[in-house]
């Protein structure tokens, strides 16, 4: 006789709504426990509570090393943890005694390690705790319950979880603390309300730098784009094509830091013998030499634009003319025999065969435009009223130390690139419905 497999019962299973509510509950309460943790802080008559290192004496202790000696250190320290991953992601879904409780043991150890390597602080192990048993309870929770069998949620989250980490620490958390501290003065101490908003619409610093980028905003991206699709249509299929591009294009491999060079010595103003090409030619027909990068108002800014727009007509120019090539060949020929002349194919064929690439290229450009930093850095420093976001943001936390001012900055120059990600997001999910 064979022996029938033992099939031992997990209980009543819980509806999926009732298993979604426990977790949204638990996860509410580690989210609570976390905002406890951040505002809490270190207390100074607490005894020392933590595992003896953390992430930020680790980068100390490394830091003091020979370069020679960390390369092989991180190297084999990544490979450890890339190890590590692997082998849960291989062994989780397996059934069996063992893998239960190896699954069981990683959802409450490795939460705890890591919060306790992240947050040593003196009177933060309750919060350390309950927060690594929250998780843990929710991981094991809901990979035991899930449809798919045990280890399925286990694996897919351990898979996930180091772009979730990089993701959380590098992005989500540093977008949080930015748009906490601009409520903060600029020891980050006393709380000001919208004082920070109301400096950057009111102090010349902040009023300046908010009309540039929009200028910027404005005008570079529609220039740019403007002189690039010209002259992508006239070299198209035109003798010497390439080499015509080439020398369009080659200001794209440029670094700002380089162009804002280049141009400073173009717009270079000093009495006597003039250096700067402009000022020379000006002078050569008996002009006076003019201060471009300090003249105002706006004078300034334009030369500064100039330089980006002429870093940036490339890229335009390759984008549009590829799409360009792309418009059948067919509807130019039916327009052509309907009467029509080259100007009128150009705006009602080429236009609206580019229309997507018009997008790309104008969103991408104006989100450059508006986070631009290397030209007016190495250009102007931002004296003359020629400061942009980008700019201030960095000038107000390094040299005035002011980071309520800073974040605010920092708020404000998001809400001007989030329109334009929204916008892109809903004609990328366009496009996919129709493809």
């Amino acid at each position: 006789m064979t022996e029938q497999p033992i099939i031992r019962s997990r209980g009543p299973r819980l509806s999926r709504k009732v298993t979604g509510i426990i977790i949204l509950v638990a996860a509410i309460l580690v989210v609570a426990l976390f905002v406890f943790l951040l505002v809490g802080g270190p207390d100074e008559d607490a005894l020392p509570t933590s595992l003896g290192f953390s992430l930020n004496s680790f980068f100390v202790w490394i830091g003091a090393l020979n370069p020679l000696i960390q390369i092989p250190i991180v190297v084999v320290l990544f490979a450890a943890v890339v190890g590590v991953i692997l082998l849960l992601i291989e062994y989780a879904p397996r059934p069996g005694r063992g893998y239960f409780w190896m699954r069981l043991a990683v959802c409450f150890l490795i939460p705890v390690l890591a919060f306790m390597v992240l947050r040593p602080y003196q009177n933060s192990v309750v919060y350390v705790v309950g927060i690594a048993l929250l998780a843990g309870a929710i991981l094991f929770f809901a990979d035991y319950r899930a449809r798919e069998g045990a280890g399925y949620v286990f694996q897919l989250i351990v898979f996930m979880a180091p772009a979730a980490i990089l993701l959380l620490i590098g992005l989500i958390y540093p977008a949080i603390s930015t748009f906490v501290k601009s409520f903060f003065d600029k020891t980050g101490t006393q709380f000001v309300w919208f004082d920070n908003y109301v400096w950057t619409f009111t102090n010349p610093y902040g009023f300046w730098s908010v009309i540039n980028t929009l200028i910027w905003a404005l005008l570079a991206p529609t220039i740019a784009t403007a002189i690039g699709l010209v002259y992508a249509a006239f070299v198209d299929r035109a003798r010497g094509e390439k080499f015509l591009k080439l020398w369009v294009f080659m200001p794209v491999a440029i670094s700002f830091v380089g162009a804002g060079i280049i141009w400073k010595f173009v717009y270079d103003y000093r009495q006597g013998q003039q250096i700067g090409l402009l000022n020379a030619i000006i002078t050569w027909f008996g002009g006076e030499p003019v201060g471009w990068l300090d003249a105002q108002p706006l004078i300034n800014t334009f030369c500064l634009l100039a330089v980006f727009i002429w870093s940036q007509t490339g890229f335009a120019m390759v984008i549009l003319s590829a799409a360009i090539k792309a418009v059948p060949i067919d509807q130019h020929e039916a327009a052509q025999l309907d009467g029509a002349s080259a100007l009128q194919r150009f705006f009602n064929v080429t236009i609206p065969g580019i229309r997507s690439s018009l997008i790309v290229v104008l969103t991408t450009i104006t989100i450059a435009a508006l986070k631009v930093y290397d030209i007016v850095a190495v250009m102007t420093g931002g004296r003359s009223n020629s400061s942009v976001l980008g700019f201030e943001m960095v000038n107000q936390q390094q040299r005035f130390q002011s980071y309520g001012h800073s974040s605010a900055l920092a708020v404000v120059l998001f809400l001007f690139v989030l329109p334009l990600i929204i916008y892109n997001v809903v004609q990328m999910r366009k496009q996919k419905e129709i493809r």
